[in-house]
């Protein structure tokens, strides 16, 4: 891989920072308004100012719609729209008005957000009928429907069981959810419920994801309208041949044991058949899956006619993933194009039928993910993308020009990984990429189904992300959230005291490592600072990018901290080779990449060698324990929150797909295995983790407290009760920080031993 252009860069990057911060005054006194506290981080409104989430045009292209945070309260979303002509947002759905009181969500609904990674209450999503006549949107387990016409909100549910994955079909005649483990349909017409399954209980779900499917392969739904109305597709999950796993759920007013079907690595998943409903008939079809129960139902879609089902179907040990074509009156299926690597097959949302029955989509088979052209028969019609770096997503295709949008970190045909853009290709032929956007910063964008027009969302070191509309051409129609920084935005009174990140690379094992470094206020080059390394390194996007920081980044500048992040392999969107280096032995080369870091580090003179510290959470968990007990990172500290401690003790989709199986890799889950290295700590140790987390499960920690007890290991931890995976709301977040600066701050900060 070429770097020179992001050398050129970050010199230019680092030579503009450090300009900047030359001319900062000393830090000021705690109590001057303009330095960020813990305090104002957690409270309302958000610093990030109205960040509009969830942004969609409207069918028809006049309407956008999105989700912004309630100016009382951060955590509750209500529904705004804007016309594409003109005028100010107006709200469509209040989430208050509607729901006054939200009452306790459903455990199945609990389940399905910490799944989607949503925190928040209130409308937390919403869909379009095709027509645009209508918005769907659940909230607070019942389900609303706001007419575009005049505005009006429909209640269509009010019921003590929650109505989850709820979808409006596609020509806005019926809207369909999930209740009690059962379809349902309900016409918009007649206001009649007709119940599509009826057996769903117990062990037996319908038209639901898995908690595989949802948790590590981005499917969240269970079932999929076709374009005519006449069939549905649903699946049927039996987890009876699943473990139980009783696990604690440990809360403020007690504990209960939750016998939680979880299907950990090497053990049997849950059996997932795929049928077909039809409703003109009302009769049900198997589809033919093939002889080998023990696979991944991935991906499923219907073509534009509506006459074939594509199944994507993944094996087991997801070395292979098939294309299938489905029958939809008989459910007979016929393997029409196949994926395998020595690896892993990566799953993507890159499959588009077209209408004239040809379809795009992705392979890795050239090392780096591509968009293809294929024949409605599976036969390769010719490579849409070609290059050094990776597509990120197919966004959009317009079949008029024959354009195909789609986005990528990339320059000049170059992988790019800091930034990210909107580019367009062609179907007609295989063309070098044009930019939509504009270069610098990280640019996603929503592009309309005929793809003339797009939603851009941006945001770089200097802007907070902002949303607009966009002709497809790149010109801006309107704003939707400007988001100016300006002397009215939350974050403003901050600005003077936020320091800009500097960026650079390093090299390991043949591959460009990115990292990006912010230093306190007042910086001086000539004084010594202690350093707190922020760490994911596990396989997903990758979090060294010109994109607006958080919040919490200033909080640890604040307080004396240089903050340095380093990507390193396997984490993120790059080449295939970067992603694969950790088959089959993660928490190596990760570590590795890690110490190359601390390493370059401690060449910097104004980095102190005895105060670096690590944090991360879930796989930043695990990968700052095992930072910690390397003699070579020298850590004086680390922070683990909800850690993976024993791979074996995870799920099977993620798990096997980097580890294969622990009775396979053997030597591989143990040398992940952190519990047998904690006798060559390094520093001190701070173990977070919520007592009710379903996702990495709370024996990963427990493993930790006894073995280190056992040793008579000094440690200390703060256990979350009632909290899941993640640590939600402001006061939890709140103290979460509190915590994480007190022991910063006897562990490398002002009250550290090493301290001057």
């Amino acid at each position: 891989m070429q770097t020179s252009t992001l050398r050129h860069t970050v010199s230019a990057l680092t030579l503009v920072s450090a300009t900047a911060m030359a001319g900062l005054a000393q830090a000021q006194e705690a109590a001057d308004p303009s330095i960020l506290t813990p305090e104002r981080v957690f409270s309302s409104p958000s610093l990030n100012g109205p960040v509009a989430r969830g942004v969609s045009l409207s069918p028809d292209g006049q309407l956008v719609a999105f989700l912004r945070s309630r100016e009382d309260d951060v955590d509750v979303l209500d529904l705004w729209a804007v016309s594409v002509d003109g005028g100010e947002p107006f709200k469509l759905i209040d989430a208050r008005a509607l729901v006054p009181d939200a009452g306790e969500l459903s455990e199945a609904e609990k389940a399905r957000r910490e799944r989607m990674r949503i925190s928040a209450r209130g409308v937390v999503e919403y869909a379009w009928d095709q027509q645009g006549r209508y918005i769907l949107a659940p909230l607070e387990g019942d389900i609303f429907l706001a007419e575009r016409e005049g505005g009006a909100v429909r209640r269509l549910t009010e019921t003590e069981a929650d109505e989850i994955d709820a979808k409006v079909s596609p020509d806005g005649n019926y809207v369909s959810w999930v209740r009690d483990q059962d379809l349902v349909v309900y016409d918009l017409a007649s206001g009649r419920e007709m119940a599509i399954t009826t057996d769903g209980e117990g062990l037996i779900t319908w038209a639901t994801a898995e908690f595989i499917a949802q948790e590590e392969m981005d499917r969240d739904t269970g079932y999929w309208w076709s374009p005519d109305e006449r069939y549905i597709a649903l699946q049927r999950t039996d987890e009876s041949t699943v473990d139980i796993v009783p696990r604690l759920d440990i809360t403020g007013g007690g504990a209960s044991v939750i016998e939680q079907r979880y299907p950990r690595a090497g053990r049997p998943n849950a059996i997932v058949d795929l049928y077909v409903h039809d409703r003109t008939t009302g009769e049900r079809v198997k589809v033919d899956l093939g002889d080998n129960a023990d696979i991944y139902l991935a991906r499923v879609a219907w073509s534009v006619d509506g006459e074939t089902l594509y199944v994507q179907r993944q094996s087991r040990d997801q070395q292979t993933l098939d294309l299938m074509t489905v029958d939809p009156t008989t459910g007979e299926s016929r393997v029409i194009l196949t994926q395998t690597s020595p690896a892993w097959v990566s799953l993507t949302h890159n499959f588009r039928p077209l209408a004239d029955g040809r379809f795009i989509w992705s392979s890795e088979e050239s090392g780096w993910r591509h968009l293809y052209l294929y024949d409605r028969d599976g036969t390769l019609i010719r490579p849409i993308t070609t290059g050094d770096y990776a597509v990120k997503a197919l966004d959009g295709v317009n079949l008029a020009t024959g354009d195909v949008f789609f986005t990528a970190s990339m320059r000049d045909g170059e992988e790019y990984p800091i930034e990210q853009q909107l580019f367009r290709a062609s179907l007609n032929e295989t063309v070098t990429p044009v930019e939509v956007t504009p270069r610098g910063g990280w640019w996603s964008a929503s592009v309309n189904s005929t793809g003339t027009a797009y939603v851009g969302n941006y945001t770089d070191l200097e802007t907070p992300s902002q949303s607009a509309l966009y002709r497809i051409d790149g010109t801006r129609v309107r704003w939707i959230e400007e988001n100016r920084l300006d002397e009215n935005h939350p974050f403003f009174p901050y600005v003077a005291r936020r320091q800009t990140p500097t960026f650079g690379t390093l090299e390991s094992a043949g591959e460009t490592l990115v990292w990006q470094m912010t230093t306190p206020p007042g910086f001086d080059p000539s004084k010594t600072y202690p350093v707190v390394m922020q760490v994911y390194g596990g396989p997903s996007g990758g979090g060294v990018r010109n994109s607006w920081q958080a919040s919490t980044t200033q909080l640890l500048t604040e307080a004396g901290y240089i903050v340095f992040r380093l990507d390193n392999r396997g984490e993120g969107e790059r080449s295939t080779r970067f992603k694969q280096a950790l088959y089959l032995t993660m928490g190596q080369p990760e570590i590795e990449d890690q110490v190359l870091g601390a390493n370059y580090l401690r060449t910097l003179p104004f980095v102190d060698d005895d105060r670096i510290a690590a944090m991360g959470w879930s796989y930043g968990g695990f990968m700052t324990l095992h930072m910690l007990t390397e003699p070579e990172m020298g850590l004086a500290a680390a922070i683990s929150g909800a850690p993976v401690t024993d791979w074996s003790l995870y799920d099977t989709h993620y798990t096997e797909r980097f580890m294969s199986t622990p009775e396979a890799n053997p030597e591989g889950y143990a040398a992940s295995d952190v519990v047998d290295q904690l006798d060559q700590l390094t520093g001190r140790l701070l173990l977070m983790h919520g007592m009710a987390d379903d996702n990495v499960i709370f024996e990963n920690t427990t493993r930790v407290l006894d073995s280190l007890q056992a040793q008579s290991i000094p440690f200390e931890t703060m256990l979350y009760p009632g909290q899941r995976h993640g640590i939600r709301g402001n006061e939890r977040g709140l103290h979460q920080w509190r915590t994480y600066l007190d022991f910063l701050d006897r562990t490398i900060g002002s009250r550290s031993p090493h301290a001057d």
